[in-house]
């Protein structure tokens, strides 16, 4: 019994640790050259609430369904990925949008940069609130 406990304990620090590091790259990116990046994101999103363009509105992106917008008309695939936007699966998505949501109809190829995303990420997070 004591050892399925410490193996619990042991379980429970490794995810928590896991999850600290998962996030640090995005707390270490640079939200001014994520601004600069997202210049390129901005053709098709806009962060202010209900404005949505080619590409939905990224306002309140974080802890948001994929496809959950009302009033933007997305690709059943997103619909149906069952994705939460976090920083994790933001970065995933904008590394290769097909690879992670296939038949997706967002024209990106990805930003395969990890630093570059971090930076992305990093602004998202301030600009989205």
């Amino acid at each position: 019994m004591m050892t399925v406990k410490i193996a619990i304990a042991a379980l429970g620090l490794t995810l928590q640790g896991l999850t600290l590091f998962g996030g640090a790259a995005f707390a270490d990116g640079d939200a001014a050259k994520g601004e600069a990046k997202f210049q390129e994101c901005a053709a098709c999103h806009k962060l202010e609430a209900g404005i949505n363009n080619v590409g939905p509105s990224l306002h309140g992106v974080f802890g948001r369904k994929a496809g959950e917008i009302a009033d933007f008309r997305y690709s059943p695939a997103i619909k149906r990925s069952g994705i939460t936007w976090t920083p994790d699966t933001l970065d995933a998505f904008i590394k290769e949008p097909q690879a992670m949501v296939p038949a997706n109809r967002m024209p990106y190829a990805g930003l395969a940069d990890p630093a570059a995303r971090a930076d992305l990420v990093a602004y998202l997070q301030k600009a989205t609130k």
